[in-house]
């Protein structure tokens, strides 16, 4: 049984009478423009090679041979992208004997053994779509220490508070057509979102980084309207000021001990000037929240120690040659009002110390 599941098949183009690039018109079956050679069915033909390549990855080579096949009957045949299709249908071709070929051989020396072999073969299709499922191993995995260190009730919201972020990124990354796993959970450290994708904008990757904290934002203030509105119990105040910390500090804008946050993935779309202004925001809320300015009572305890890393750390940034050509404001607005609601949501909801 196959863990993956085929892309869908483009459907046909309808009859084009007109070229995509001059406006010529065209009889019926022209499939190149006489007067700019423009291929009529170019945006068709990039969809199926999409698919084709695809499967490829999939390793679904005969599936993806056909669907090569098919782009040759809207191709003119003399051209050099039908050459080029022709000879990588003849490089696959050479693949799948290769492989009979192995197949046969190996039959031939097992013998007896040989429907063994070919059921550990198959079998290894329902390892691979058992490590699909990783995630809710490693999710009951992660809720269990949890459970164990902090009773049930704390392991449920906690590790619930995870899932949301992450799932931030997952949508984040989905809405833009990109592949992406479900999260991975690392019991004792956190959870991650692995998303597959070349040639992303600046912009983009900021949206996918910043999803995170946004959802956990979310998640945070649904914990502190649950508190305030209906149960009133404390662990619900406990589990919004951890969520909006947590997501706070993952705004951080550097790399540390490995580990990209959040904040340093949105940061290669922000200018020095933006990344300026964010520290400046986050040092200023610093100070407004410390209390006290003489004496060993220095700061209080609501002082929001999170806006000072954030805040020196995006200095640092400030001053990085990763700068982009044109910086987005859109993730400027987006990083900056992430950063003064995760503060404010911690100063509503101090943890309670008795």
């Amino acid at each position: 049984m196959s863990a993956t599941v085929l892309p869908p098949e483009v459907a046909p183009p309808i009859t084009i009478h007109s070229c995509p690039s001059c406006s010529h018109w065209l009889p019926d079956g022209t499939l190149a423009c006489p007067d700019c050679q423009t291929l009529t069915y170019g945006q068709y033909l990039a969809g199926v090679a999409a698919e084709a390549q695809q499967l490829e990855q999939q390793l679904k080579w005969t599936e993806a041979r056909d669907r090569w096949n098919s782009a040759l009957q809207w191709l003119p045949p003399d051209t050099r992208q039908a050459e080029s299709i022709r000879q990588h249908i003849a490089q696959i071709d050479a693949r799948l004997k290769a492989e009979d070929d192995t197949k046969a051989k190996w039959k031939k020396r097992l013998g007896p053994f040989a429907p063994i072999a070919l059921f550990l073969i198959k079998a290894k299709s329902w390892l691979l779509l058992a490590f699909k499922f990783k995630f809710l191993l490693s999710g009951l995995l992660y809720f269990g220490f949890y459970w164990a260190l902090f009773g049930w009730w704390f392991a449920l919201g906690f590790t619930s508070l995870i899932f949301i972020h992450e799932m931030g990124h997952y949508t984040a990354a989905k809405m833009r057509g990109l592949k992406v796993d479900l999260p991975t959970f690392l019991p004792g450290f956190g959870a991650y979102v692995k998303w597959y994708g070349q040639g992303v904008s600046r912009d983009d990757l900021a949206s996918i980084a910043l999803a995170g904290p946004l959802f956990g934002l979310v998640s945070s203030l649904a914990c502190y309207a649950l508190f305030r509105y209906y149960t009133h119990r404390e662990i619900l105040l406990v589990l919004a000021n951890l969520g909006a910390w947590l997501n706070l500090l993952n705004l951080f804008p550097l790399r540390f001990m490995g580990i990209a946050f959040d904040g340093a993935q949105a940061a290669y779309a922000l200018s020095r000037l933006q990344r300026g202004m964010i520290a400046t925001t986050c040092l200023l809320f610093f100070a407004l929240s410390a209390q006290g300015a003489i004496g060993s009572d220095l700061v209080g305890p609501n002082t929001i120690w999170t806006f000072l890393i954030v805040g020196v750390g995006m200095v640092w940034r400030t001053f990085a040659n990763d700068t982009p050509e044109k910086p987005s404001t859109r993730s400027f607005v987006y990083f900056q009002a992430l950063v003064l609601l995760l503060g404010f949501l911690m100063y509503l909801t101090p943890v309670p110390t008795h």
